[in-house]
This record gives C-alpha cells, structure tokens and sequence, in this order.
C-alpha cells in the first residue's frame, strides 16, 4: 500500500485519543442503536450509502457481537485477532475477511501499527455488483454471495489468505482510496473494482477458510470451483479422487446441501455457458455445443430447448435483438 494513503489510515482518530486518555472500553453510543449487541449501519455509514469504509478502532477490546451489515476487513498492516463464531482467527497484513450478518465476532486490541480498514456494505450493494462483473451465469460466483448474505446457513465469514495477489492487492488498495478521498462518480467505480475483485477471489478460492460451521459449505465451494473449471469434461469420478471422498458419498453429499445431483450441476453450468456464447458471439451453433461440453448436437438442441424453451438459433435472434 502506498505510505501516502497507509499514513492517513494510521492518524489517531478522537475515538482513539479518548482510549488512550483512559476509556477502557467501545463507546458503543457510535456503534449500536437500540440492541447493544449488534453493530448498526445506519450509524457508521451516510444515509443513502450501499458502502463505506472506516479504520478499526485500535486499543480497545471489542465484546461480541453482530452487525446489520456485511463487513469487509482488510488488514493493510500488522495483524489483528478475531473470534468468530467460536473460532480463533489472525487476520494478517494483506488479508481479507468477510463477515455476514450471522456472524458473531469478538476482537482483540489492536496496537498502533495494526491498521485494519472496515468496509461497511449492505447487501443490496452486490446486487448491483454482480451486474458489473457480466451476464454469464456463475454457480460459484453466485453461492459465495449467497454465503455472504446468510441465506445458505452457511459459515459467518470467510478468511482470503492473499497478501501475496498482486491484482487483488491493487484492487482494495484502489477502493480503499475511491471511497475514502470521495471520488467522483464513485458509486460506480466502487460497484465494477468489486466485481473485478470478487472475479480475482473467485480464481483464489483455495486460499480461503471458513469456520468449522461452515464445513459443507467449504465441500460445496470445491465442487463448484471444480464444475466452473471442468464443466466440458469433468465426472464425479474425477472429483471424488481429487477431494479424496468416496464417490457413493460425495454424491450424497452434493445432493443434500444442494438438492441437486452432481450430473444436473454440470448440465446447467454447460446450458448457461452455451446461452452466453449465443448472445455474446457469433460462433456456430455446433461449434457452441462443442464449446459447452457436448458432442452431440441433436442432444444439446433438445436439452437447450427443455431448459429455455426455445432452439438455440430462436434463442439468439431472440436474446441479440
């Protein structure tokens, strides 16, 4: 991070200075509205606002608690410690958490040089955000925002472990800056340096840990990951032996967490491919059928036409209008 922006992260802000003259404790007056327990957006962020950032409060315990938002944290240096969930977790210098609105966190003191920014987002921000970053349907892409809305009963956060990720690096280094030196048309800058970097975190998924809790939903984040990259020829077989589970299992597995069977999340994967290239090139539709995974056309035809009850060709003059 450039030392221009690190040093004006770094300045000792009110809050700070009334702890080190001998608070011990949050005003939580800044933090809470009516329950105590539960960090409120609509105190730490402009009315209208879908994000915001603010440094984390150095020198002071934070008692548990929860927030109506979904908060980002990213470590610019030194390190801070965190309990989410009933998990011990250090967030490092260059890493990035998540935590959705379940999650119930409790933090350590944070010394001078510990400098954590916060990045406060309700969740219709990625509303527009996914928007941003293209139309082609992506199954990972859409459950880890699931994962971070709370609607997957899944794990309260998510740890990227990616100091080392140039792009990704520059991109929160570029969002940090946009939202705190007010840039012009920044709503906008904001909703696609998101995108770009959810589609960065997207190619780092093995760099990420969630919480004990959330164990299936790190089994179901591998079996995505293997679909969005494996769609054409990929099997349960091959899978099975990659994660090392036994395939009777793993099928069982994949059916109770997504209602789905493994064959009928690669047949959407390919079939929102497929629909992609339709409207986004000019490639035959044969060669498109190859492209998604199918040899034969006749199959993919009838298929296509089951899923979006139009043939390909109808599809395209349809959707390219």
């Amino acid at each position: 991070m450039k030392e221009e922006l690190l040093r004006e992260l770094k300045k000792i802000t009110p809050e700070e200075e009334r702890i080190l003259s001998g608070r011990t404790k949050i005003d939580k007056e800044i933090y809470m509205s009516e329950k105590w327990d539960v960090v409120d957006a609509g105190k730490l962020m402009d009315a209208g606002k879908l994000i915001q950032v603010r440094t984390h409060t150095r020198f002071v315990h934070f008692p548990k608690h929860t927030h109506n938002y979904i908060e980002v944290i990213y470590m610019c240096s030194g390190s801070t410690r965190h309990v989410i969930d009933g998990n011990d977790v250090a967030l490092m210098q260059g890493e990035l958490l998540f935590l959705n609105q379940t999650a119930v966190q409790e933090i350590y003191p944070a010394g001078e040089d510990d400098i954590a920014v916060n990045f406060i987002i309700l969740p219709e921000f990625f509303d527009y955000t996914l928007k941003m970053i293209g139309e082609e349907n992506n199954l990972l892409r859409d459950f880890v925002v699931d994962c971070l809305r709370g609607e997957n009963d899944s794990s309260g956060y998510m740890h990227f472990k990616v100091a080392d990720v140039l792009p990704v690096q520059n991109l929160l280094e570029n969002l940090i800056w946009s939202i705190w030196n007010r840039q012009p048309n920044r709503r906008s800058i904001n909703q696609a340096t998101m995108g770009l970097l959810f589609l960065q975190l997207m190619n780092h998924m093995d760099r990420m840990e969630m919480g004990t809790g959330g164990k299936q939903r790190r089994l179901m984040i591998d079996v995505l990951d293997y679909v969005e990259e494996h769609y054409r020829e990929g099997g349960l077989c091959e899978l099975a032996g990659l994660l090392h589970y036994d395939i009777s299992w793993l099928s069982r597995e994949i059916k109770k967490i997504t209602g789905r069977n493994f064959t009928e999340l690669l047949q959407e994967k390919r079939l929102n491919q497929a629909a992609y290239l339709l409207q986004h090139t000019s490639m035959p539709v044969m060669d498109i059928a190859a492209a998604a995974g199918y040899d034969n056309t006749s199959y993919f035809h009838r298929i296509f036409q089951k899923r979006y009850g139009l043939t390909p060709r109808k599809y395209r003059l349809k959707e390219c209008k």
